[in-house]
């Protein structure tokens, strides 16, 4: 049928004159007058020929062209349309050939709006994702897979999950979720350079409508920080354990000591009461540290701003760090520059000024340098704490702001510090939207630099 409508008109012009002429040669003998015998031949040929041109035009063309439209959608192209005009059924056919064109248009770009967006969400997911087929054919990887294991898509889609992956946990990941049809999961670790990362995977069979496993979807999660805060937090209460035992362990054993002892010794009693208050008051320091570092971390811990003057709010902490100076032989310098005004919660500033002064004093040696410098930027307001004491090593400045980090852990106790002066002044800093740094080398002192905004941006934090 298709036939009948893509073959040119000539062709049937043609075919049409032979059946005729052969028409006439066959009636020849049986007539005695050729002429009109030709003649009405001939006027049948030309008719036939107008009822093949009305034919053709009418149906021949819009059917071809209909043939053709449909071709094209058959190779996705849904744009195509019929647009020369009709009568009748070849009209209607038409214009139903071209509302399924519309239809299958729309259902295309919708299909084409959800892949993309399906495509989007897997390759933005913060988490790892493979796609295994029931012969263990990767169909699919995302984004976070590439960043973890390196390579393109094309080095993993069409290949055997063992063959891709090296990682031996994968593997019997997937032939156990292959094996027991159920969800499970484990946990590995990957080296990115000197970087350890923390790895959990789960497996979950996919099924097919009969509830066979056709295949199996490997989801891995990045657990690095989550790895990192658990260690923090074992950290903090093997950190908070220990220095609450020393001072608790102190008053205990020299009380029961004044208890079973003589107490007429009032020498011996005056030293251990010494002892006691000493200890007490440190388990003071260090409680009221924690309970100032729990605040600090409160996301709705409300700051106290006022304007700041530097040179004012020196004077009232100063004598106090110049009596400490002079104890240990420290030659202190103090250099603020005339005229510096910020906002920021005024208690909390005092306590920044005081815990680095008091850590700049307590790690350096007699005969060293302390020196504080305050001076004015285009948006900040530079703090700098500088000292020539006993340095830190670079291997112990990234951690050098945690909770109970000593670098000399003998010294820090003889201080007695709480271990906590320094992670109070970063969550200080943190909460007015301000920065700290650190420069030190062993044996070279140390420099402190903090940077606090001029005009506050943290009103939201204020009250």
């Amino acid at each position: 049928m298709r036939a009948f409508f893509t073959r040119p008109l000539n062709v049937y012009a043609v075919a049409f004159f032979f059946l005729i002429a052969g028409a006439g040669i066959l009636l020849s003998p049986i007539t005695s007058n050729l002429i009109i015998l030709a003649a009405v031949l001939f006027i049948l040929y030309l008719l036939i020929l107008v009822v093949l041109l009305i034919l053709n035009d009418k149906y021949m063309k819009p059917v071809g062209k209909m043939s053709n439209m449909v071709g094209e959608m058959l190779k996705g192209n849904y744009q195509a349309r019929i647009h020369q005009a009709a009568d009748g059924e070849v009209e209607t056919l038409g214009n139903k050939i071209n509302q399924l064109a519309r239809n299958l248009s729309e259902l295309s770009i919708q299909e084409q709006t959800r892949s993309e967006q399906l495509t989007s969400v897997i390759d933005n997911m913060n988490s790892g994702l493979i796609l295994v087929d029931g012969k263990g054919y990767i169909h699919l990887v995302n984004r976070k897979i590439l960043e973890q294991f390196g390579g393109t898509t094309k080095n993993y889609h069409g290949y055997l999950y063992y063959d891709v992956l090296e990682h031996e946990v994968i593997h019997q990941m997937v032939q156990h979720t292959f094996l027991y049809e159920k969800s499970s999961k484990e946990e590995f670790t990957l080296m990115d350079g000197i970087d350890k990362h923390y790895v959990e995977i789960v497996g979950v069979p996919v099924f097919n409508e009969r509830n066979l496993v056709k295949g199996a979807v490997l989801v891995l999660y990045d657990i690095t920080e989550m790895k990192k805060l658990e260690l923090t937090r074992k950290d903090f209460v093997a950190n908070v354990s220990h220095e609450l035992k020393t001072p608790i362990t102190s008053i205990k054993g020299f009380a029961e000591t004044l208890l079973e002892g003589d107490m007429k010794d009032e020498k011996a009693v005056q030293e251990f009461l010494q002892i006691i208050y000493k200890e007490s008051h440190r388990l003071q320091l260090l409680i009221n540290d924690l309970l100032v570092l729990s605040r600090l971390e409160n996301e709705n811990f409300p700051l106290v701003l006022s304007e700041i003057h530097p040179e004012k709010m020196l004077e009232e902490i100063m004598p106090a760090i110049r009596q400490k100076a002079e104890q240990k032989q420290l030659d202190l310098s103090i250099d603020v520059e005339e005229g510096i005004v910020f906002k920021a919660d005024r208690d909390r500033i005092i306590q920044v000024f005081i815990n680095l002064l008091d850590n700049a004093l307590s790690y350096t040696p007699a005969g060293g340098e302390v020196g504080l410098h305050v001076n004015a930027l285009q948006d900040y307001v530079h703090i700098l704490v500088r000292d020539s004491g006993i340095g830190i090593a670079k291997e112990d400045q990234p951690r050098i702001f945690e909770r109970f980090y000593r670098v000399d852990k003998a010294r820090s106790r003889n201080t007695g510090g709480t271990g906590l002066g320094l992670a109070i002044v970063k969550h200080i800093i943190e909460v007015h939207e301000g920065k700290i740094t650190i420069d030190s080398e062993p044996d070279q002192g140390t420099s402190i630099h903090i940077y606090l905004p001029k005009e506050s941006a943290i009103s939201g934090h204020s009250q």
